[in-house]
């Protein structure tokens, strides 16, 4: 199989190459496609030929989303609807990986993929509008969405939180959103399995929920630092955009697929700490 990954220097796109190792792999980065040209996008398609492509490359700024939205929507929609659009040119699937933001947050159970979304953010909004180019250009899909991600080879809430250990004696971190950390090799393998199967929307998250405060308790934990850890709330943090306050995903279309949830976020965030050696 011809896997083509755009975006693939992050974090999940570095995992993604480890998990599909043995594949005829195409990792493209930033400088080997423009996104936001379509002639580039269908050219490029065109040539590799691939039988299935992962679209990871995203504009994933939260905050400068909300501060310049147009270039969060010429990346993450006009780019995702141009990679839908040479797929379909191709007659491959896209799977395209989105967000828990895609939700408003309002409700104090998970969002099965069928229940309505309703961003709170620009980053939110042009995330969605990728999904809406996506499930309306092409019928050959995966949508994928998932949440706070951490992984190697990129910025991530566990090595922010494991530097301010260093640095500080206390730090406040929020506890008023809560959704499902995810580690990215995790996500990896589920993709891989859920690659040849029935096209749709998913939620692939690690299993369970906590806030922000605590998943920040748990590597202090893990780490064994004496930074204290001081709760607070959202609106003590004067950021440009809103959060969601509870953004937990359902996996209901996985588990219905026949594929296995992912393990418990404890345990896959203790194995990302050892194998940075930081546990």
């Amino acid at each position: 199989m011809k896997v083509v990954i755009t975006g693939a220097n992050g974090m999940l796109g570095k995992d993604l190459q480890r998990v599909f190792a043995g594949n005829e792999l195409v990792a493209l980065k930033r400088d080997d496609l423009d996104i936001t040209s379509l002639n580039d996008s269908v050219g490029i398609m065109k040539r590799l030929q691939p039988d299935i492509v992962i679209h990871l490359a995203a504009y994933t700024d939260v905050d400068g989303s909300e501060l310049d939205p147009e270039k969060a929507y010429a990346v993450n929609g006009l780019g995702t609807r141009n990679i839908a659009m040479s797929c379909e040119e191709v007659k491959c699937p896209i799977m395209y990986i989105s967000s828990d933001y895609v939700f408003d947050g309002a409700r104090n159970e998970p969002y099965n993929e069928w229940d309505a979304t309703n961003p709170v953010n620009k980053y939110g909004l042009s995330k969605l509008m990728g999904e809406n180019f996506v499930s309306t250009l092409t019928n050959r899909f995966y949508i994928v969405r998932t949440s706070w991600l951490y992984g190697s080879n990129g910025n991530n809430f566990v090595d922010t939180m494991k530097k301010l250990f260093t640095e500080r004696d206390e730090i406040d971190v929020v506890d008023d959103q809560r959704g499902c950390p995810t580690f990215t090799y995790d996500l990896a393998l589920a993709l891989k399995e859920l690659a040849g199967r029935g096209y749709g929307t998913y939620h692939i998250t690690n299993s369970s929920v906590c806030s922000w405060y605590e998943f920040a308790v748990e590597i202090a934990s893990l780490s064994g630092t004496r930074t204290k850890i001081r709760t607070t709330t959202s609106d003590q943090f004067n950021r440009p955009a809103k959060r969601p306050a509870f953004s937990v995903l359902g996996n209901t279309m996985l588990k219905l697929e026949g594929i296995s949830e992912l393990r418990h976020w404890k345990d896959a965030l203790k194995e990302y700490m050892k194998e940075q050696g930081r546990v």
